[in-house]
């Protein structure tokens, strides 16, 4: 039998959103393990990943045309990662605010997912989905996010199914509390603060880069053997 490898070195890798707080921790940290980083989002991302090496395209993950003009762009990839996000609180009650949200998490999971199966098919690659505490929890104040995430862990499951004979694994990583701009809201809000720490077992927001290494090992050859899943990377909340 062959050693284990955690390596992703010369991976291909796609995170859209890859701008964002997670989406540019997960650059950074394939980027120094040696893989080739493709990062889409509707802005830059930061320079010092372009200068490490990360490639930029504009994308908007809502546009069936632009997924799919992107995919053509890239000729190989082994790994890739649907980061893209948004949340607005309260305004998520409103159909159409409601809609919008949705169609960036799910649909735009749905878009990537189709367009980069043949590629994926060909590298026998991965796809990891980004879920969130608010898969297993209600959300008074961000309900489309909430049921976006939510249906990201049984997209998660499907794909898996229906991609396992293209060699295609497909899982998912259920974030906790990432001190990123996204999640700014909660954090400066005492009262949410203060009872998000009177439950939370480690008693602080984590760094985005603390996700990193389960998004590494969930693309390197370690994890083969995991498929379909939903990893919680939450400091202890879901289980307190």
């Amino acid at each position: 039998m062959d050693p284990i490898s955690f390596s992703v070195q010369g991976k291909h890798v796609l995170i859209s959103g890859g701008a964002g707080g997670i989406g540019s921790a997960f650059a950074k940290a394939f980027l120094q393990h040696g893989a080739h980083v493709t990062i889409t989002d509707l802005k830059a991302p930061a320079d010092e990943l372009l200068q490490a090496g990360a490639r930029f395209e504009f994308l908007d993950v809502t546009s069936d045309d632009a997924v799919l003009a992107v995919s053509k762009k890239i000729d190989t990839l082994d790994v890739l990662i649907h980061c893209a996000g948004k949340l607005k609180r309260w305004e998520e009650h409103q159909p159409e605010v409601f809609r919008n949200i949705v169609d960036i998490h799910l649909f735009g999971n749905v878009r990537l997912a189709s367009a980069f199966r043949p590629h994926l098919k060909r590298t026998r690659g991965c796809m990891i989905n980004i879920g969130s505490m608010y898969s297993y929890f209600g959300a008074p104040q961000v309900p489309a996010y909430a049921a976006a995430k939510t249906a990201v862990v049984g997209l998660t499951r499907s794909l898996a199914l229906a991609y396992i004979d293209d060699g295609i694994r497909v899982n998912a990583i259920a974030p906790g509390w990432i001190a990123t701009e996204i999640s700014r809201g909660g954090r400066e809000n005492p009262e949410f603060n203060d009872k998000l720490m009177g439950r939370l077992p480690n008693k602080r927001w984590a760094d985005p880069e603390e996700l990193a290494g389960t998004a590494l090992f969930l693309a390197s050859p370690a994890s083969s053997l995991i498929n379909g899943v939903t990893i919680p990377v939450d400091g202890g909340y879901t289980s307190a």
